[in-house]
């Protein structure tokens, strides 16, 4: 049988260890996110990283996910493990946490068909701990890139042309040397589903020889698409 010293000196490393606990998991707890910007096609699935740190278990705890320049701002809600209806329509059914993530304090979001309008900044916040983190979201879209044209006497005008791309591209023509030409005009039109059209042209004289190459491309999100031709005389070649 314990003695009462025995049982003091138990109870007080009980409350000792509780007392680490407590401070352990809860008051030092952080939010780790990414740090560069990250990015999604248009149609695609991604997850948006937040991890606690140190891990803990996350199921029961208020997860926010938002993003400021939107009314209402959240774009996910969970709360007393129930996601509530305070959701923007913009992401309805789009969204999701992961019940064994959580568990592992990851309360990554899964966002599903991504959207032009998802681009932007989100916040990731846990407020009974104070941890939170935030991340930016580039969208992008792309289409290939179509060459028309057509014949004016001795001349030959190319129109290039590309549909649906996201955030505004850059087009422009290249010769065989691979050394910018400049073109005759360009155009860029922004659509009302958020999307741009481009087109540039060029002409040149049908009796001498070229290699042309359009290429529209967007560095923000790394992507490039492009179309060759070849003339030669009367002939023309697709490359």
């Amino acid at each position: 049988m314990r003695s009462m010293k025995d049982r003091l000196l138990l109870v007080f490393y009980h409350d000792v260890i509780l007392l680490l606990l407590t401070w352990h998991c809860g008051g030092q707890s952080q939010m780790i996110g990414p740090t560069d910007p990250l990015v999604a096609m248009t149609g695609d699935n991604i997850i948006l990283p937040c991890q606690l740190d140190p891990a803990r278990d996350a199921v029961d705890l208020t997860v926010e996910w938002s993003r400021r320049d939107l009314k209402p701002r959240f774009v996910h809600l969970k709360r007393d493990n129930a996601e509530l209806v305070t959701q923007n329509t913009l992401y309805s059914r789009r969204t999701s946490l992961s019940v064994n993530k959580l568990k592992c304090g990851d309360i990554s979001l899964k966002l599903s068909k991504v959207q032009v309008s998802d681009a932007g900044m989100y916040n990731c916040l846990v407020p009974e701990i104070g941890a939170e983190t935030g991340m930016e979201l580039v969208v992008g879209s792309v289409s290939s890139v179509v060459m028309e044209i057509s014949k004016v006497k001795n001349e030959i005008f190319f129109k290039c042309k590309s549909n649906g791309w996201y955030p505004e591209p850059h087009v422009f023509w290249l010769n065989s040397q691979g050394n910018q030409i400049t073109a005759e005009s360009t155009n860029s039109a922004k659509g009302s589903d958020g999307l741009y059209t481009v087109s540039s042209t060029v002409t040149v004289n049908k009796k001498q020889t070229y290699s042309l190459t359009c290429r529209v491309q967007q560095k923000n999100i790394n992507q490039t698409e492009e179309a060759h031709i070849h003339v030669s005389g009367r002939k023309m070649r697709y490359a």
